[in-house]
């Protein structure tokens, strides 16, 4: 099964279970994230909290990038259950 595949979540209990795990890490990331933005935002409005806010977009970036991170090795560690002898070759081509 290729990675990516929207099958890949329901090929066995313990495929869907590694899916829901990763999507619910997923989602408190994107809450994370988002929250992290606002709260920034909101603190650009007043000088003396610039530097924090900052930090706080910053922080949030880390966060937004580790949604992909996380939607790849969901997938690489569903593909592996499959067949762990083919997920090294998936990458050789």
């Amino acid at each position: 099964m290729p990675i990516f595949h929207p099958d890949n979540r329901s090929r066995s209990p313990r495929h869907a279970e590694i899916w829901a795990a990763y999507e619910i890490a997923y989602t408190v990331v994107d809450f994370t994230a988002a929250a992290l933005f606002v709260v920034g935002s909101a603190l650009f409005f007043f000088a003396s909290t610039t530097y924090a806010a900052t930090w706080l977009f910053l922080i949030g970036s880390v966060f937004f990038g580790l949604k992909p991170t996380l939607r790849l090795i969901r997938e690489l560690k569903l593909v592996a259950l499959g067949r762990p002898d083919k997920v090294a070759d998936m990458f050789d081509s």
